[in-house]
């Protein structure tokens, strides 16, 4: 009996294919495991180049650490965060996270890293201002968990591609991601990466399809979440 040839999934294709045009992405790129952490929270609504300079300002000061972040005024610390926008929001937000961290972990990376994954982002998700995209972001970049991180760029790439719906959940468009690709953090970041540079550079509001390297599947026939 003629065995069936695989069919690759698509997600796979467009990976495959981003990858092809781009090349890795280096994400994600900080010093330390504590420093993508802080940096998970500060990305939020704003530009990475902001979070640099807010980062830069924390190294600076000596504030790159759990227990310097759990001593430190939140004065202090908003207007080393400035840069990132936000930063009074902000400054509350790394305050509740460090607390977290030593509260439950007692400030120990490892310690964080040995818990189950499944509790470990319940606990994340309990914590003021972190939503699925920076807990996720804190599992896959800063722990190495493999799960897949979702954005706006994400989003915005599969609805035009009518993969998906445009208001799709969080946890569903996660899935469909996880149930196509194997689970590896390798996988998982180097895609999120690729999926934010086609975004910024062809995806945007107003899309600029040519020379896209994912205009050839823009009009193709593909399984989609239903």
């Amino acid at each position: 009996m003629k065995q069936k040839k695989r069919t690759t999934p698509p997600l796979e294709r467009y990976y495959r294919r981003l990858l092809n045009a781009y090349g890795p992405q280096h994400w994600w790129p900080a010093d330390s495991r504590f420093e993508i952490m802080i940096g998970a929270i500060l990305t939020q609504n704003t530009a990475w180049r902001n979070v640099e300079r807010a980062v830069a300002n924390l190294k600076r000061e000596g504030l790159m650490t759990p227990q310097a972040l759990r001593k430190v005024s939140v004065r202090r610390l908003a207007e080393a965060i400035r840069p990132s926008g936000y930063f009074r929001v902000k400054a509350g937000r790394v305050k509740a996270f460090v607390r977290f961290l030593i509260q439950q972990y007692e400030g120990d990376l490892l310690r964080m890293m040995s818990e189950q994954s499944g509790v470990l982002r319940s606990q994340l998700l309990s914590v003021k201002g972190i939503g699925p995209e920076t807990a996720d972001s804190i599992l896959l970049y800063a722990l190495d968990v493999p799960i897949f991180v979702i954005d706006a760029y994400t989003r915005r790439v599969l609805n035009r591609h009518r993969l998906t719906p445009a208001k799709v959940s969080y946890d569903r468009l996660q899935r469909f991601f996880m149930d196509q690709l194997q689970p590896r953090v390798a996988v998982y970041n180097e895609y999120h990466a690729l999926l934010v540079k086609v975004g910024k550079e062809h995806c945007k509001p107003t899309p600029v399809c040519q020379e896209c390297p994912l205009k050839v599947y823009l009009n193709g026939k593909h399984p989609k979440i239903g």
